[in-house]
């Protein structure tokens, strides 16, 4: 099965583009103080690190604003400063030199405040983010669908925009449901030709967002459409980046280096399978900057044997030691103790 991709328009934002045939990107978003730039920049770099592709920053006042100067010569991440209720931090943004500028058109909706921003944006040459949750929309008192309301307050407020002749601009209608959220999403894609940044806000735990990202955004994606998505849970972000990873991988939309193929383990195994796993997940690279390999780690002789001939490199474990295959081929017999670092070690020869 293929995907078929929904067709969007272009946007760069820094160095990457978004939109068209261009690989469904990576968003996270830094959760330090802004103007904490030490902090700031050493969380950017260890998202770049492993393998996030544009990184979004609170901007709560002008100190702030002014810091992104600093954070841009430090890292090399696009940068998307994300704007709320004072329409004047979108221009100190803009002047430090964020990539992107997300609006939330529940707070910064006055006309004049949105037109000065809009000619900050052209003479810059960056981009707009128009950014809806579903606590931030209008129509409340309304009997519209969530959905319906999510597509008729970003429409409604994207229309003076292309008045002035604006074009660069990514649209986010995050719900906090799954449901609504894939509704709201399917609806602007037929009506709208921007780039859709994915998401679904407030999901809770990292188990529980985990699992609502996975259905939300996996469902969208596999309809074609998205072009980028930021997987939000309440944990350290390069955990939202390993899950978008996992997702775009399972979809076959994108690869990122070593995947790891491991059974659930039952009553055969043997071997304590699970610390084998930890280890190995730490380890094994998921940036994308090696090529893509698939790793098998089995507990049992049932099906182990099978999924390590299908995969690159593998080991089915019996009792206290295990077959090790590369490339389809059993090759040697190997200990429980041996295993991860061996596995690593062919790895790299590969």
């Amino acid at each position: 099965m293929k995907i078929k991709r929904r067709k969007s328009r272009v946007v760069k934002i820094g160095k990457i583009l978004i939109g068209g045939n261009n690989p469904v990107a990576i968003q996270s978003m830094a959760k330090s103080k802004t103007s904490d730039t030490e902090k700031t920049i050493r969380q950017i770099n260890e998202l770049a690190g492993c393998g996030c592709e544009i990184v979004r920053l609170a901007v709560k006042d002008m100190a702030d604003a002014r810091a992104i100067k600093k954070i841009k010569a430090g890292t090399k991440l696009p940068i998307v400063a994300d704007i709320h209720f004072n329409w004047q931090l979108a221009l100190g943004a803009i002047e430090s030199g964020a990539d992107k500028i997300r609006l939330n058109p529940g707070n910064i909706y006055r006309a004049n405040e949105v037109r000065g921003i809009i000619s900050a944006l052209k003479d810059a040459k960056r981009v707009l983010r128009v950014g809806l949750n579903s606590g931030s929309v209008k129509y409340s008192g309304s009997r519209l669908s969530m959905a319906d309301k999510l597509v008729k307050s970003c429409l409604d407020y994207i229309k003076p925009i292309e008045r002035l002749k604006f074009y660069d601009i990514v649209i986010s209608l995050k719900a906090s449901t799954v449901l609504d959220t894939i509704e709201a999403y399917r609806k602007i894609s037929k009506v709208c030709d921007y780039p859709l940044h994915l998401g679904v806000t407030a999901t809770g735990s990292p188990a529980s967002g985990a699992v609502k990202s996975s259905i939300a955004l996996g469902s969208l994606l596999l309809e074609g459409i998205g072009d980028t998505l930021r997987v939000s849970l309440t944990d350290e972000p390069a955990q939202e980046v390993k899950v978008a990873q996992y997702i775009l991988r399972a979809l076959g939309l994108r690869s990122f280096g070593a995947e790891l193929i491991s059974c659930p383990t039952c009553g055969r195994c043997e071997v304590d399978l699970v610390s084998i796993v930890k280890e190995l997940e730490d380890k094994l690279p998921v940036n994308g900057k090696t090529s893509p390999v698939k790793v098998a780690v089995m507990g049992c002789v049932v099906n182990g044997p099978g999924e390590a001939k299908e995969a690159d490199i593998g080991v089915a474990f019996g009792k206290k030691e295990g077959l090790f295959f590369k490339h389809g081929r059993p090759l040697k017999k190997i200990s429980f103790s041996n295993c991860a670092d061996l596995l690593l070690k062919e790895l790299k020869s590969l």
